[in-house]
């Protein structure tokens, strides 16, 4: 094929990807702006419009910038920031049902909030920026854990074997996960409770500016490691072949994986099934060449998120369902389908 031609075949895929990610940025707009409206208290469209532009009253104004907005945003990042983290999974392990949730990942990072919730009683004490990095190093430990068990001397690791281990590894730390939350006092029980279950709890403009940071950096460095990812894919002899450092560069992509996990589990509770969903109906969208793929997988979890979110708030008013329900109920039949598919293949 020459250069002419390759030229040729990227210009409509590029378009192509443009397209979809600009729909998908379209969609998000919409959602906002529905979000916006929805709530125990009504706001009109006119009466949001006019209160964003400064004109409404000092009880709208409240509503809408420190209930709303930071609520909006925050699942907007921890979606973006989910399936960005399952789509690095899914690329280095060659799996594609790989996905923090299932991997344990998640759970690890909810391990470590549940010992921070038990030594700051109700929550209060806890240091606000210090909660992703505390998440970060649960999730970490569980994937060192997973990885190790994974890996077989010689052989590298096995999509499956990682699969496997990290189902079992998830299923031991959610039992010590419950035996730690019988301790714990009625109240940070109960908020306990409510954060495995995926409510987006962080809902002021602090919880923000402990995740943005993180969002910012990551995903461009993903982005910035896309090409090793796209070789990752051909396989171990070939990215060897091709001069990539294997288990470097595998390594340096799990971090970022698990500190994407890790951050959004810490503002967001444990949402699960966004970072396996975003990514597939990504790449379904614009193909695997993970340049096109890592943001729209982001585009793709942020939608998925925000949407699950503004059902869980205004389905069964004044009752607010988890988010984490939401999205459980879109992804669970998914991931049967997709484990369906993958065993007739």
């Amino acid at each position: 094929m020459t250069s002419m031609q390759s030229g040729s075949i990227k210009k409509p895929r590029l378009a192509k990807a443009i397209t979809v990610m600009s729909i998908l940025m379209i969609l998000i707009i919409i959602v906002f702006i529905i979000s916006m409206n929805t709530g125990v208290i009504r706001l009109s469209p006119i009466e949001v419009l006019r209160t964003f532009f400064g004109g409404g009253t000092a009880k709208q104004g409240i509503i809408l910038f420190d209930f709303r907005l930071p609520r909006i945003v925050i699942s907007i990042l921890v979606g973006a920031g989910l399936a960005v983290s399952g789509a690095i999974l899914q690329g280095i392990s060659r799996n594609m049902l790989a996905d923090p949730g299932i991997l344990g990942i998640n759970a690890g990072a909810g391990l470590a909030i549940i010992l921070v919730v038990s030594f700051y009683p109700n929550n209060v004490g806890a240091p606000l920026f210090f909660m992703p990095m505390v998440a970060m190093l649960g999730a970490g430990l569980a994937a060192l854990l997973i990885y190790t068990l994974s890996y077989v001397k010689g052989k590298g690791i096995s999509s499956s074997r990682l699969l496997l281990v990290g189902i079992a590894v998830s299923a031991g730390i959610a039992s010590l996960m419950v035996v730690l939350s019988i301790r714990l006092d009625p109240t940070d029980f109960q908020f306990v409770q409510i954060w495995l279950a995926g409510s987006i709890w962080g809902t002021n403009w602090k919880f923000v500016l402990a995740l943005l940071p993180w969002i910012v950096v990551l995903i461009p460095y993903v982005m910035f490691k896309a090409n090793v990812l796209n070789v990752l894919n051909l396989g171990e002899m070939t990215s060897i072949g091709l001069g990539i450092r294997m288990e470097r560069e595998r390594l340096g992509l799990l971090a970022a994986a698990v500190a994407l996990a890790g951050a959004c589990v810490a503002v967001g509770g444990g949402i699960g099934f966004v970072g396996l969903i975003g990514p597939h109906l990504a790449r379904r969208l614009v193909g695997p060449k993970h340049q096109y793929l890592i943001p729209a997988s982001a585009l793709t979890g942020g939608l998925l998120l925000i949407v699950a979110d503004t059902i869980a708030r205004g389905m069964f008013q004044p009752t607010e369902v988890p988010t984490g329900i939401v999205a459980a109920v879109i992804g669970a039949p998914y991931f049967l389908y997709l484990l369906v598919r993958t065993r007739a293949s």
